[in-house]
C-alpha cells in the first residue's frame, strides 16, 4: 500500500471479508483474530483483484517496510529524506543494521536504496511540477537538494527531460509509486 487511498482500500475489503482490523498503516496490516489457511486464501485473492500483493515471508516484508518507510516520507510526511541522513534513519526505524538492509533491497529489488529514493524525490519533484505551485528553487528546497542544479541534474538524468521542458510536456507525465 503506497497511499491513504490503499488503505481505505484494503479497510473496506477487509470489512467485506468481516476482519476485525486492529492496526491499519502504509504496508501492514494486523487483524484480531487468528487467520486460518482459507481465510488467508481469501486475503491473498482480494488483495491481487485491487492490484496489492499479501506479503508473508520476512525479507519481502522487510524490503516493503523500507519501501514504506521512504514512499511515507517524500510523499507523504512533507519531511525532507536527505540522502545523507537516509541509511540513520532506515536502520532505526527498523532495527537492523543498514549494510544488512542495502544487501538485502539491492540483492531483491536490483538498484540501490539510494536509488530507490532518488528515484522516489524525482517523482515528487513531477508531481509538484505538475501542480506549477512552487518554483524549482522551492523545490529543490523541500526535497533537500544541495541546489537547483543538482535537482536539474538529477531528473534530467533520470528522466531524460531538464525540469523546465517536463513541465510543458501535457501528457504522460507521473507514474503510480508501486510502479517506480
Amino acid at each position: 500500500m503506497v497511499c491513504k487511498r490503499c488503505i481505505k482500500v484494503v479497510r473496506d475489503e477487509f470489512a467485506k471479508l468481516n476482519l476485525d482490523i486492529e492496526e491499519i498503516e502504509l504496508g501492514k496490516v494486523n487483524v484480531s483474530s487468528q487467520l486460518s489457511i482459507d481465510k488467508i486464501g481469501e486475503i491473498r485473492q482480494v488483495l491481487d483483484e485491487n492490484g496489492f500483493e499479501l506479503i508473508d515471508d520476512k525479507k519481502s516484508r522487510l524490503i516493503e517496510s523500507i519501501k514504506t518507510l521512504i514512499i511515507e516520507k517524500i510523499h507523504h510526511s512533507g519531511h525532507i529524506l536527505e540522502s545523507k541522513n537516509s541509511s540513520d534513519y532506515i536502520a532505526k526505524e527498523l532495527g537492523y543494521d543498514y549494510s544488512y538492509l542495502s544487501h538485502l533491497f539491492s540483492s531483491v529489488e536490483g538498484m540501490t536504496i539510494e536509488k530507490y529514493i532518488i528515484n522516489q524525490k524525482i517523482e515528487k519533484v513531477k508531481e509538484l511540477l505538475v501542480y506549477d505551485e512552487l518554483t524549482l528553487n522551492e523545490i529543490s528546497y523541500q526535497l533537500g537538494y544541495s541546489s537547483v542544479q543538482h535537482l536539474s541534474s538529477q531528473f534530467k538524468k533520470i528522466t531524460g527531460l531538464t525540469p523546465s521542458h517536463f513541465k510543458k510536456l501535457k501528457e504522460g507525465k507521473r507514474k503510480p509509486l508501486d510502479e517506480i
